[in-house]
Formats: C-alpha cells, sequence, structure tokens
C-alpha cells in the first residue's frame, strides 16, 4: 500500500514553494550541467519560412533529429549536406533543413503511484519543471496511476502551472483497485550454478497497480492537435512499473498513437532499480525519437528536467517527400545518418500513410 497521506505532504511542500518560483527557475538554470544546445544563427525570416513549409505542406514527412557526441553533449553545428535520410532503405533528398529552436507543446506525465522513497525524492524537484518551459512553450500537467488524470488545459502561465499542481495535490489518492498480490509460480527452468530450488510459490510483493501504456495513450491524445510548427513532447516521469492486465491499449497500439502525430517521449525513470524495469520507458523514448535519462536523487532529477527540454527544443529539423518507398504500405521505417564520425543521431524509427503495425513489444 501507498503511503498516501505522506504524498500529499510532499505536494504541500512542493506548492508552499509557489512564491520562490522565479529563483528556482534561475537557480535550476545554473545548476545544469553545460551542454553545447545553441543552435545555428538562421536571419527571422527563413525561420518564419521554415515553419511555414512545415505547416502547410501535407506531404512532408517532419523529422525531429537529436545529435550527440560519444560524451552526451548535443552537437549543434551539422550542416544539411553531413545528414541522410533513408525511407524503406531507399534515400531521399532533404528538402526542410532548419537547427531552428521551436516552440514546444509539453505534457508533463507524472507518475502517482511511486514507492514511498522515490516519491519522496521525485516530489521536491517538480518545480524545477518550470524552469525551462520558455516563452513561446506551453505546457499540460497530468498524472497517472489505474486512471489518468488531466489537467486544465495547455497553458504558459506559470501561475496555472501551479494551479495544475495544486489539483493534483487536491486529487491524489490511493489507487481505486488497491494492490495485487503477486506470487511466483515455482521454477521450471534447469537450475544454473549456485541456484536454489524453488521449493514453493513466493510472495514477491504486489503486482505494479498502474496503467503506464494507457497513460502515454491519453497524454499522445492530448498533444494531438497541437500543430506541425510546434514540438510535441511528452515528458514521462515514472519508475516504469506497468500493469499490462490494466491497460486498455498495447504498446503497440500507444505507438502508432505517438508516430502518427510525430510526439516524441522524453522518459525520466526515477527510483532504485534494474534497468529491466526502466525498459518500457526505454522503449518509448528510443521508438518516439526522444531520450531516457536516470536519476535517484532529488538534486539529479531537478537538473534533469531543464537538461531535457532544451534538448527536445534544439532537435534539428529535417523533413523531405517521400520517393521510391513502398506507396502501398501503410508504415514506412525511417533511418537518419550523418557523416560526422562519433556523432549519433536519435529521430523517430518511422511514419503512417494509412493502416499498419508496428513491431510488437510486451
Amino acid at each position: 500500500m501507498r503511503a498516501v497521506p505522506s504524498r500529499k505532504r510532499l505536494f504541500a511542500i512542493v506548492l508552499a514553494a509557489g512564491p520562490a518560483l522565479a529563483q528556482a527557475r534561475q537557480s535550476a538554470r545554473q545548476e545544469t550541467p553545460a551542454v553545447r544546445t545553441q543552435p545555428l544563427p538562421q536571419p527571422a525570416a527563413q525561420q518564419s519560412e521554415v515553419r511555414t513549409k512545415i505547416s502547410v505542406n501535407s506531404d512532408l514527412v517532419v523529422l525531429p533529429v537529436i545529435a550527440k557526441d560519444r560524451q552526451g553533449n548535443l552537437v549543434p553545428d551539422l550542416r544539411k549536406d553531413e545528414f541522410r535520410i533513408f525511407d524503406d532503405n531507399i534515400e531521399q533528398q532533404t528538402e526542410v533543413f532548419t537547427a531552428e529552436a521551436f516552440p514546444l507543446s509539453l505534457v508533463v506525465l507524472i507518475d502517482d503511484d511511486l514507492k514511498s522513497q522515490d516519491a519522496a525524492q521525485m516530489a521536491p524537484t517538480l518545480r524545477a519543471i518550470t524552469a525551462g518551459i520558455g516563452p513561446s512553450d506551453e505546457a499540460l500537467i497530468c498524472r497517472f496511476d489505474l486512471s489518468f488524470y488531466p489537467g486544465e488545459g495547455f497553458t504558459g502561465d506559470l501561475n496555472q502551472l501551479w494551479a495544475d499542481l495544486k489539483d493534483a495535490q487536491d486529487h491524489s489518492g490511493p489507487s481505486t483497485a488497491g494492490p495485487v498480490p503477486f506470487v511466483s509460480s515455482p521454477s521450471s527452468h534447469p537450475l544454473g550454478v549456485g541456484e536454489p530450488p524453488l521449493a514453493a510459490a513466493t510472495n514477491l510483493g504486489s503486482r505494479p497497480t498502474k496503467a503506464l501504456d494507457d497513460a502515454v495513450h491519453s497524454a499522445a491524445e492530448l498533444v494531438h492537435d497541437r500543430g506541425a510548427s510546434r514540438r510535441k513532447i511528452i515528458l514521462l516521469i515514472s519508475d516504469g512499473l506497468n500493469g499490462l492486465q490494466f491497460n486498455h491499449h498495447t504498446y503497440a497500439d500507444t505507438l502508432e498513437a505517438l508516430l502518427h502525430d510525430n510526439i516524441s517521449v522524453y522518459s525520466l525513470a526515477v527510483g532504485h532499480s534494474l534497468k529491466r524495469k526502466f525498459s518500457r520507458l526505454l522503449n518509448y523514448a528510443n521508438d518516439s525519437g526522444g531520450d531516457i535519462y536516470y536519476a535517484v536523487q532529488s538534486a539529479a532529477i531537478e537538473r534533469l528536467y531543464s537538461r531535457i527540454t532544451e534538448e527536445a527544443r534544439h532537435e534539428y529539423t529535417l523533413a523531405y517527400v517521400p520517393h521510391g518507398n513502398n506507396r502501398n504500405a501503410g508504415y514506412h521505417t525511417v533511418e537518419v545518418r550523418t557523416t560526422r564520425e562519433g556523432v549519433t543521431i536519435k529521430t523517430r524509427q518511422g511514419y503512417y500513410t494509412g493502416p499498419g503495425g508496428v513491431p510488437h513489444k510486451q
């Protein structure tokens, strides 16, 4: 069972820090490790032209692209001729290229069913999310456990964002289904060297009582219509546990919704865990063209918020009209490469032009 009163007190502490918001914004920016995030300078007229072309040309496939060096720093000085795009393994001509910082439409999706020690580290950091919200950005605060709890709507107003946090506190409560006993079955595999036999079923605590896939799907529906000239982002703050039996949408369903609307998931994996528990967070980040970060302590979590939003804002944008690919397919794979040595490229794994399917992940 979750220590619900304790978590409510943590949210109260967060909200009490509201008057210090401006100072928190400044300090969070100062504490964030220096990364090379400045885009190449571009004339204002060119910036307007790029966004307009993306907005009005429905034939364009638009790819937000992350480029990092071997140290994990963003690489801001790549040129158009250093990128190569492949659609269904057929090389394409890049028709739009920019390093312009796009405004964000950000859904902050907060796991409302963390273990008490993880919630104690995460909750006091929420104030730092606003440090990454720029004047042209908009954000929506949502939370989830078995159900999905949306905020009041997208806003760039910091006071409204704090009001949404207060609403999250007021509605915070135990999972409606309660814990589900999780008992292992006797082992049937050949024993390894030194592995003791499992003579009887073992009580391992409880199954996760949260529906992570449904929550991401609902967040994708909220950001669906925010416009092609904005960067659509879901910031998923979670320990990665997911009760498959509680979800109405599968991973494939949810990934399809993300790829249809060019939505990237940036996962912040919180808590002490084997990395296998974070596999769902990693899959959403990698397959949607986002990224994943790991943190345990409050200080590390707080520093990462601004780093994540800056990374999302300063992605490259490449776009092309597909030629020579498989026109009969409803789903098309995409790969972006760079000719520069030592640079890693990340983008979404594909896009849809009609009914289709994506690789299934349990």
